[in-house]
């Protein structure tokens, strides 16, 4: 390999960068970077640019089919590499952000595997992605520990720990902090870059390797794109073509009809295709957004029973066990609401239907936010699945066409749920501009795919001046009138003296500008990333 210099130029930090973390960034790992920037940067950045192109044609009326040019790998039998002997049993993944005391309480839960989160539900501060990759390494050295001075708690790792899985940030977010050759280098490849090079030595001498989540691909050449990463960075580091292995979310529409031709793409490396479910509705949502007939009710009223949701769900089954790789569902997001316990029981009862359902239907495993909530998972995929997984559940008989994939849900779009989409959406933004992405609201774990869900439902409602269930239209002034006062009961709850010390007035502000803008913004991430 061709040695990487660093120079003035090819490496720089940004302006208000003060801590440069020496015990990550050191010079083997920025050398490695800059190598895996210089290579694959350029065709990221043309992914993306192809993703608005594509999303003109969608405009335009040309909906999603299953690619023409691939139809022979589609209907070929094929398999791909094995899947490693301590991802054979999924049944319960945790997920959650990569801050210290997360990590560890994660590891301990009991569940089969933890999804480490530098995207959805970990703001992208400098701080917390440099942190989070030294609390992944001091966990995998097994020296990770955090003292709660609140609680006047310690917290250590345990002996029996889920296996890691590290989710890296989507292709289109860069690192704001880390300029190569002038550019923002990349969060996928910044987040992927360090885990690789300072845990792989590590985890082969444990018989495991890095493994990671790929958050929001749409279409299989981005899968190639990852591909050709890994094979990179195992040659770069001396370790063998599919040492690394990855589970793809399909949390994109887009993605659902190519789920043959991603695995395809990265044979030598996936073990498993995950169903995203919130990331998926707001990517129906926001890539159908100029067609009347795809509008969706109240966010609440989509879940995956919804016919657009079910068909999809049995599309990953069918295909990742067509090709010998798991398929994993959904996020239980509840968290235990501890003052009521009838509210209590009924919102664990639902986690286990949907887990029961989940399971019958043939995923291999589920996802589940709070560790409470790992017991009732782990007996509804124990009682229903009594091998590692649900491989030999076929379902060869379903025949899911494109428009399956596309099946808008009745229901109905109400005054409650605007001002629910209004309230949650500038909640969620506010602790986001203030660090932290993974907000517990309303007795549920939330992440950035409900605030994304909640401003992109407005703006189409908005758009289309929808008819609410009481016959009145969603009218601008209508739109301005319960805004002023849910962002009033807000002002009132915190106090108007402590909005200082808040980020509610710039949430107001955010969320107002994107449910009002001409042009749709694709990411709030985007738009609100220079101001974390």
């Amino acid at each position: 390999m061709e040695e990487t210099l660093i120079t003035a130029r090819s490496l720089q930090f940004a302006k208000g960068v003060t801590n440069y973390y020496p015990e990550l960034l050191t010079d083997g790992a920025l050398k490695f970077l800059i190598a895996l920037h210089e290579r694959f940067n350029e065709a990221r950045l043309e992914l993306v640019s192809k993703r608005n192109k594509r999303q003109f044609e969608l405009d335009m009326g040309n909906f999603p089919v299953f690619p023409p040019e691939t139809s022979e790998l589609r209907n070929a039998e094929w398999r791909v590499a094995d899947i490693p002997e301590d991802l054979l049993d999924r049944r319960v993944e945790i997920t959650g952000p990569v801050d210290r005391k997360m990590v560890i309480n994660a590891l301990n839960s009991g569940a089969k595997t933890f999804m480490a989160d530098f995207e959805d539900s970990n703001a992208p501060t400098w701080a917390n992605c440099m942190e989070g990759q030294q609390n992944l390494k001091d966990a995998n050295l097994r020296t990770i520990s955090y003292y709660d001075n609140k609680k006047k708690k310690e917290y250590t790792l345990k002996d029996n720990l889920a296996v890691l899985l590290v989710r890296p940030r989507g292709l289109h977010l860069n690192e704001r902090h880390l300029l190569i050759n002038g550019e923002e280098a990349a969060g996928s490849l910044v987040d992927f870059a360090l885990y690789v090079y300072h845990n792989t030595q590590t985890l082969l001498r444990r018989n495991t390797a890095p493994y990671f989540y790929l958050p929001k691909l749409e279409y299989y050449v981005e899968a190639r794109w990852w591909n050709q990463v890994f094979q990179f960075a195992e040659e770069y580091l001396s370790v063998p073509i599919g040492t690394f292995k990855a589970t793809v979310l399909i949390e994109t529409i887009t993605a659902s009809y190519q789920l043959d031709e991603i695995i395809f793409e990265l044979q030598d490396h996936i073990v498993g295709l995950n169903c995203g479910r919130w990331d998926y509705i707001f990517s129906y949502i926001k890539k159908l957004r100029n067609h009347k007939q795809f509008i969706l009710p109240n966010r609440d009223q989509v879940g995956m029973t919804a016919p657009f949701m079910d068909a999809y769900s049995r599309l990953v089954i069918q295909r990742c066990h067509k090709r010998g790789i798991h398929a994993m569902g959904g996020m239980a997001a509840q968290i235990p609401i501890k003052d009521n316990p009838k509210a209590n029981e009924i919102a664990l009862e639902k986690v286990r239907q949907d887990k029961e359902r989940e399971v019958k239907n043939g995923h291999d495993g589920t996802w589940v936010a709070h560790p409470a909530l790992v017991p009732i998972a782990m007996d509804e995929f124990n009682k229903h699945m009594k091998g590692p997984n649900n491989h030999h559940i076929t379902r060869a008989d379903d025949t899911i066409g494109e428009a399956d994939l596309l099946a808008t849900p009745e229901g109905t779009i109400t005054e409650e749920g605007i001002r629910k989409n209004i309230n949650v959406g500038i909640l969620y933004i506010e602790s986001w501009l203030r660090g932290n992405g993974c907000v517990a609201l309303y007795n549920l774990m939330e992440d950035a795919a409900t605030a994304e869900i909640s401003r992109t439902q407005i703006w189409q409602w908005l758009k289309y001046t929808v008819r609410l269930d009481d016959g009145r239209k969603f009218t601008p002034e209508l739109y301005e009138r319960i805004f002023k006062e849910e962002t009033e009961k807000l002002t009132h709850l915190i106090g108007e003296a402590n909005l200082v010390n808040t980020a509610f007035t710039r949430a107001f502000a955010l969320f107002d500008e994107l449910v009002k803008a001409r042009e749709f913004e694709e990411f709030l991430t985007t738009k609100a990333y220079n101001e974390v």
